[in-house]
């Protein structure tokens, strides 16, 4: 028993230092985007799946919020399903990335 808690704590540490060692790269998101373009980036959008809502400008948010949010949804803490689906589909880097290139946008 000990040793598998041992072998729990060790996961769960490594599991840390490799979140924390993704760091966001704007340059890298380019590629990325196109799947958010289509609703975040046209000013006055409302999107009508599941429901009619506005869609927020993402540009210029905190990358912390960003990563947060998509985290959140990739989770399923946050119940869009066309978010989940999305986020659902990215790496822990492609967050970051996302969130780096979205954090400096105006």
């Amino acid at each position: 028993m000990k040793k598998l808690f041992a072998l729990l704590a060790l996961v769960s540490v490594a599991q840390i230092a490799a979140a924390a060692d993704v760091v966001g790269n704007a340059k890298a998101a380019e590629n990325k985007v196109a799947m958010c373009i289509g609703c975040h980036a046209i000013a006055g959008y409302k999107a009508t799946y599941p429901e009619v809502f506005q869609v927020p400008m993402i540009g210029g948010q905190s990358a912390k919020y960003i990563e947060s949010a998509l985290q959140a949804y990739r989770k399923g803490d946050r119940k869009h399903p066309s978010m989940r689906g999305i986020a659902g589909s990215l790496s822990d880097q492609d967050i970051a990335d996302l969130a780096a290139y979205y954090s400096q946008q105006k």
